[in-house]
C-alpha cells in the first residue's frame, strides 16, 4: 500500500492516473474492491471515532489518498478537533505500514518514505 498526502487539488489523483490506474479503479469506499482510496479524510469525517477500524481493509488498497487536515488554524469546536486527530493518527498508522508515503505539492510527488511508484507493466 502506499499512502498519498496532499492539500485538495495539489494533485494526488491526477498523480495516480498518471501510474496508469483509471477513474473507474478510484473509489471513495473503503469497502470497495478498487484498487485506489481517494479521500481518506471524507471518510473519516462520518464517524471519526471509528477510524481505527479502517486499518485493516485500507491495508488491502495499493493507493489511499487523503487531503492534508493538520495544518492550519486549530479548530473551534470538539468534533473538528476530534476528526482532525483520527486522521492525524490513521495517516500515522497507515505511513509506518506503507512501502511508500508520497507527498503532492502543486502536481508534483516527492517520496517521504520509500521509493516513488512508476508505471507498472
Amino acid at each position: 500500500m502506499v499512502l498519498i498526502l496532499g492539500g485538495l487539488g495539489a494533485g494526488k489523483a491526477a498523480y495516480v492516473r498518471s501510474l496508469g490506474y483509471t477513474d473507474a479503479q478510484i473509489s471513495e469506499n473503503v469497502l470497495s474492491d478498487l484498487p485506489v482510496l481517494n479521500h481518506l479524510e471524507a471518510v473519516v469525517r462520518n464517524d471519526p471515532s471509528s477510524a481505527d477500524a479502517l486499518l485493516p481493509p485500507l491495508r488491502k488498497k495499493a493507493f489511499v489518498l487523503c487531503c492534508e487536515v493538520g495544518s492550519g488554524v486549530i479548530p473551534m469546536t470538539k468534533e473538528d478537533r476530534a476528526y482532525r486527530e483520527a486522521v492525524g493518527r490513521l495517516c500515522i498508522a497507515l505511513a509506518k505500514e506503507a512501502t511508500a508515503v508520497v507527498r503532492v505539492v502543486c502536481g508534483i510527488p516527492t517520496a517521504i518514505k520509500g521509493e516513488l511508484p512508476c508505471i507498472s507493466d
